[in-house]
């Protein structure tokens, strides 16, 4: 028997799969050869807590009295594109290889004598561990920005930025392909 489903919880977007079968008595749906429960998991929405456990929380920090060139430096040796700026835990902004040529060098400014905290972008949406990795990138691509604060319970968690992002989506992509594989060889 064909089922038409056009809404699933959990963030699955809504699809219309006629080809799920309802087998047997308990009525279990299957898909691909798996119970259909496990085929909504795998296919709910991965959230920003999986890209942090995947990459790990932490991030590279500086005190927002510190020198850009000094943060540049910073950046060069661990071969990031930024750093937080955090003052007793709290956290501040971001100072990004952005922010440095547009804040720095086309105004004029010299790095030695010009703390990150003038320079630092500030007004970063956060996030949460629960968002989704497509709300992020959707917010990422609508205010333009490459990095968002991981915040929880009012402390920093992580950061993650727009190459994570892109990053989770491929490999559920992959995870994807590889399921469907293996249905096909099945």
């Amino acid at each position: 028997m064909d089922l038409k489903l056009t809404h699933f919880r959990n963030g699955v977007r809504k699809a219309d799969f006629q080809w799920i079968k309802r087998l047997g008595p308990g009525g279990n749906f299957l898909f691909p050869g798996k119970c259909f429960n496990l085929w909504v998991k795998f296919y709910a929405m991965r959230k920003v807590s999986d890209i942090l456990k995947r990459k790990g929380s932490g991030v590279t920090t500086v005190t927002p009295d510190t020198t850009v060139i000094a943060a540049l430096q910073i950046m060069a040796e661990q071969n990031i594109g930024s750093l937080v700026i955090m003052e007793n835990d709290t956290f501040l902004g971001i100072m990004t290889e952005r922010d440095y040529s547009r804040k720095v060098i086309l105004m004029g400014r010299h790095s030695s004598d010009t703390p990150v905290k003038e320079i630092m972008t500030t007004d970063f949406p956060a996030v949460k561990q629960a968002d989704s990795v497509e709300a992020c990138m959707q917010l990422m691509s609508d205010k333009h920005i490459r990095y968002l604060p991981v915040i929880e319970n009012g402390k920093l968690a992580g950061i993650i930025s727009i190459n994570d992002v892109v990053t989770e989506t491929i490999s559920t992509q992959q995870e994807t392909i590889s399921h469907l594989h293996s249905y096909i060889q099945s």
